[in-house]
């Protein structure tokens, strides 16, 4: 089946009391109770499927969860409370019975380098930073730390590079390490990491999955080898979603496969106009040529489903610069988030990575005169429009 059709009909239309609902029902109950003690007893000792606590599973995130692993082609989700929530008890349930060392992405979300930084090395996880892009210093991080887990990005944020997923699996495999690839850029559409050889993908949902900017949720998909060990773990840290924002995901979904596709053709008219603008120092966009992972690219994404980021720098601009560009934005909303409907533009070293520190983020490749640009689903024409008028207040 499609994915276009599994985000329609997976997860929905669950018989209840004798009738079928069209769209899956907001459950709002946190305990369920049963006929006998029994049965009840063995529902909490899971040898009998069925719902206890909320905590534990809902019928409104078993339809999610459902729905996800239709998308991603997964065997167990767990739909969360954000996107930081699912990759960090993903990478939990990575090194449970691991080596608790990471080797992770050199280019990854502000966010996640906090918590690989801040949380995890301090609880002492070792971490080590390598570029998933070059195999071969990869491999010899791998080779040096023996770690137990190996975290990057489908897509990386902000400056949209691409590692070759199934490689890095087969590595991960070799080492006897688990692969984390957090799929957020890319959406089932474009990736789908676990038939790649990964053993979790995670997303925010928050972006293009639900898609309105009305959701703050997050989740994380994984292999049956894992999914015991993921679902264990939920239960006893418990960063479950709510029953509304499962419907409202759902609900986006369903449309997702056609937003996505709008989406994609737009960032590909966006940042080749872009390319050619005297103002615009550098365009970053998977869809190009030239990119320097090109290879990978041509070879994992599907023809023409490159993402819909583009990330670009704004020529001799600094802060006020960018600050006076932005600010002259018209239709392009200025905010921290991407994935919408509408075009959403951020300036990383304020938002999403700004707490890394300056020389870090240089490190990185994350300068000054960066922003980020998340494509909608509006018109091309007026998103270049506006973004033209803009411009010229530089």
């Amino acid at each position: 089946m499609k994915i276009q059709t599994q985000a329609v009909h997976a997860g929905d239309r669950k018989k209840t009391a004798g009738h079928i609902p069209v769209t899956t029902p907001i459950h709002t109950a946190t305990s369920y109770f049963y006929d006998s003690m029994e049965q009840l007893d063995r529902i909490f000792g899971q040898e009998e499927e069925g719902y206890c606590y909320a905590r534990y599973d809902s019928p409104s995130a078993a339809a999610l969860e459902e729905l996800l692993c239709a998308l991603e082609c997964g065997h167990g989700a767990l739909a969360c409370a954000s996107g930081m929530a699912a990759i960090q008890i993903a990478v939990t349930a990575a090194l449970v019975d691991r080596p608790k060392s990471i080797v992770a992405a050199d280019a990854l979300y502000g966010a996640t380098v906090g918590m690989l930084m801040k949380v995890l090395e301090p609880s002492g996880v070792a971490v080590r930073f390598a570029d998933p892009t070059d195999l071969g210093a990869l491999e010899a991080a791998v080779e040096e730390a023996r770690p137990g887990c190996l975290l990057m990005e489908t897509i990386s944020n902000p400056l949209l590079r691409v590692g070759a997923v199934d490689r890095i699996a087969e590595m991960a495999r070799r080492a006897g390490a688990v692969l984390v690839v957090d799929n957020t850029f890319a959406t089932p559409m474009v990736a789908r990491p676990l038939e790649w050889g990964a053993d979790y993908s995670v997303h925010s949902l928050t972006k293009y999955l639900a898609g309105h900017g009305d959701v703050l949720a997050g989740a994380v998909i994984t292999s049956q080898e894992h999914t015991a060990n993921l679902r264990n773990l939920s239960r006893i840290l418990g960063p479950v979603l709510g029953p509304f924002e499962c419907y409202l995901t759902m609900r986006g979904i369903k449309t997702f496969p056609l937003r996505m596709e709008r989406q994609c053709a737009n960032a590909c008219r966006v940042a080749s106009w872009l390319s050619a603008h005297p103002k615009v120092e550098r365009v970053y966009f998977t869809g190009d040529p030239a990119h320097p992972d090109a290879a990978t690219i041509r070879r994992l994404f599907p023809q023409n489903l490159y993402g819909a980021m583009v990330s670009f720098e704004l020529r001799g601009a600094g802060r006020a610069e960018v600050f006076r560009f932005m600010d002259a934005l018209k239709l392009v909303v200025r905010a921290t988030s991407l994935g919408d409907v509408h075009s959403m533009m951020l300036y990383p070293v304020m938002s999403s990575h700004r707490e890394i520190s300056p020389k870090h983020r240089l490190r990185m490749g994350i300068r000054d005169s960066l922003v980020r640009l998340s494509v909608g689903i509006e018109a091309a024409e007026d998103i270049v429009e506006d973004l033209e008028q803009a411009l010229e207040k530089v």
